[in-house]
Parts: structure tokens; sequence; C-alpha cells
């Protein structure tokens, strides 16, 4: 029996360890790029101007970035995590194919896709509190 019990321990704290190592990646990653874009760096001005993006559309993203950045760090508020979640992935996944259809950088895409993946783990390993409630 204590083998057992000491197995669904470790799991669990496997499962949380995944959970917050993905979970801080992202958040990083959203807040850091998110200062970048708002403070329209001269990188980041480059990028989009090439993608062919309006150099406003930096601060509006941004802005969104730090936010979700935020959303998923904050103890509750489950359902915001979820549209955090959705923000984070369709950013990723926009860059990605933005930088397919211009043909702009394409070594950029595996940071792109480690992303996108580090945004599911995240979501897939969340604990119970951070859910959101099945609708009966």
């Amino acid at each position: 029996m204590a083998s057992i019990s000491g197995g669904v321990g470790r799991r669990a704290n496997v499962r949380a360890a995944g959970y917050w190592t993905a979970t801080v990646a992202v958040a990083a990653e959203l807040a850091v790029g998110g200062v970048w874009d708002i403070a329209r760096i001269p990188y980041v001005g480059d990028l989009v101007a090439h993608l062919g993006y309006p150099s406003y559309f930096l601060v509006l993203l941004g802005i969104w970035k730090v936010l979700g950045a935020i959303a998923l760090l904050v103890p509750g508020r489950a359902l915001v995590k979820e549209w955090a979640y959705a923000g984070a992935f369709f950013t990723y996944t926009g860059a990605a194919f933005s930088h397919l259809a211009t043909g702009y950088a394409p070594g950029e895409l595996w940071v792109l896709a480690v992303m996108t993946a580090l945004t599911v783990l995240s979501w897939a390993l969340r604990p119970a509190g951070r859910r959101t409630r099945a609708v009966p």
C-alpha cells in the first residue's frame, strides 16, 4: 500500500512541476514580449513591419500579452485564465502562420512551436482550482 500512495504523490508532484515550469515559461515570454511590444523596441518594430502589421498593433498586442501573463499566474479567475490560454495560443500560432506566409525568419518557427506546446501543456496540466467548472 505504501508504494501505491507514494507513486500517486510522486505523480502529483511531477504534474505540478510540469504545470509550473510550462506556466512560468509562457507567462515570462508573454510578459517580456509584451513589454517589448509596448516599448516598440527596434527589433520588434522591424519584425512586425516585415510581417505587414501596423506599428500601433504592437501596443495593443503588448498590453494583451502582459495581461495574459498576469492572468496565468494569479490564483483564481479560471475563466480569465481560459481566455489567456486562448490568447497565447492564437498569438503563437498566428505568429508562426505570419512567418510562414511572409517567408520571414523561418528559423524562428521552432521557438513558436515550443511556446505553443508549452501553452498547451500548461493548460492540460493546470490544477482543478485553475479550471472552469463543467456546466451541468
